[in-house]
């Protein structure tokens, strides 16, 4: 192996996490493993958490270039940081019965001189989620300063008391801090069944729990302009996102969206209103950007067909819907991106590039969102009946096809405010 491999690190199954000196780190993109080099690695991200996983062996290389499996210990995985995308997954063999692992990204990681190093690059400046900025004794103070504020307003007892305060939902604990983006979920409901859906899960066919509990109620329109007009003339680089992790999907209250729209532009101009949503009902779409809507950003973990019908199970709507909406919000002159989910050993496939290439052409796509995909690698694979054996590129040569073919399309983590989309909004 090149004096540039990072160590193989593993844990001891009881939260203790070492370097194996007689090892070297491997990554993988679907079930093809690889050995990492430090090259195409980062020093781990600060904010950052290591997993250990159980039932699950640690595969490395040894001082030979061989793959072989560690008998001893946990295999070990990271969970990087906002604003950071994956390039490996962790590599190991699981062991008969090991249980499925919860809704997180499983990133390769290695120990090189004295630090934890990741296959992973920083895809976005923004620091909005960066970990130094958040001080929860802080946030707690203003949370319940703001839950006084609001006495009688349920959306803000929602965001503060289960998002901010008990999830630590960054976007939530940005609300209270008075900046950038804040969440406006609406609905309870969904159009989708997601295999990795975050706040719902049917007991009778998955083995995992939800992350987060769902919003119970409808808000009102009035519950909700009484804090987002505040927070759009006040906050620097503003935006509020309908559709969020703690709720459904936000076009099942479309209406809603539109009288809230309409409303807050009769108070102020001022910041960004955002769409996150998965497009389902794009003749909603178009009225929503008709009376104002600025941004729309709609989640695919596949640009094909197959792979995202099998993942996304839509109810009453394809992915020609998803496709749709974005397309209108180009045609309306305003911001349009995909949340893709990155899952290498499929985003990096020769046929994903394909039709991510035909997606941005069609859509004229503003913006990408790196986004790591929150699953059990194996076990989305093993629903998806992902067998296939397409040559894999690795997720960068993925980026660099996309931005020499598409200059235009802006690469990033987080929904973009108002300086970035004047400076990057293509007409």
């Amino acid at each position: 192996m090149k004096h540039k491999s990072p160590l193989l690190v593993y844990s001891d199954g009881c939260g203790n996490i070492f370097e194996d000196t007689r090892m070297f780190a491997a990554g993988r993109s679907g079930t093809s493993v690889y050995p990492l080099s430090i090259d195409n690695m980062i020093p781990l991200p600060e904010g950052s958490d290591l997993f250990e996983l159980p039932g699950r062996k640690a595969l490395g290389y040894n001082a030979k270039g061989e793959l072989v499996e560690r008998k001893q210990g946990n295999a070990v995985s990271a969970f990087i940081s906002p604003a950071h995308t994956q390039l490996s997954l962790a590599a190991w063999r699981n062991e008969p019965n090991a249980p499925v692992l919860p809704l997180y990204a499983y990133t390769a990681v290695g120990w090189y001189k004295g630090k934890f190093y990741v296959p992973a690059v920083r895809i976005d400046p923004d620091e909005r989620q960066d970990c130094q900025f958040f001080n929860q004794k802080i946030i707690i103070k203003k949370g319940k300063d703001i839950l006084k504020k609001y006495p009688k307003n349920r959306l803000v007892e929602h965001i503060v008391q289960n998002c901010a305060f008990t999830y630590l939902c960054p976007a939530a604990r940005n609300f209270v801090m008075d900046r950038w983006e804040a969440p406006v979920p609406i609905s309870p409901s969904c159009n989708a069944r997601c295999i990795g859906c975050i706040s719902k899960q049917d007991e009778k066919e998955s083995p995992i729990s939800p992350t987060q509990h769902r919003l119970t109620f409808v808000p009102s329109v009035s519950e909700i302009i009484e804090f987002a007009v505040p927070h759009l003339q006040n906050a620097p680089n503003a935006i509020i996102s309908f559709g969020q992790g703690c709720e459904g999907e936000p076009l099942m209250q479309w209406e809603l969206i539109r009288d809230v729209i309409v409303e807050v532009r009769k108070r102020t101009d001022k910041g960004i209103i955002n769409l996150n949503t998965n497009g389902s009902n794009h003749k909603a779409v178009e009225d929503l950007f008709r009376v104002g809507l600025d941004s729309i950003r709609v989640s695919m973990n596949s640009a094909q067909d197959k792979w995202y019908n099998l993942y996304f199970r839509p109810v009453n709507y394809t992915r020609a819907d998803a496709v749709e909406s974005l397309k209108i919000a180009r045609r309306y002159g305003r911001w349009a991106s995909i949340n893709y989910f990155v899952m290498p050993g499929l985003t990096d496939t020769e046929p994903e590039i394909d039709a991510l290439n035909t997606l941005i052409a069609d859509t004229k796509l503003s913006m990408i969102q790196w986004r790591n995909f929150n699953i059990d690698p194996d076990w989305f694979f093993s629903r998806m009946e992902y067998n296939v054996t397409d040559k894999h590129f690795g997720v960068e040569h993925v980026m660099r096809r996309i931005k020499e073919k598409f200059p235009h399309v802006y690469f990033g983590y987080f929904n973009p405010h108002a300086d970035v989309i004047s400076r990057n909004l293509v007409l």
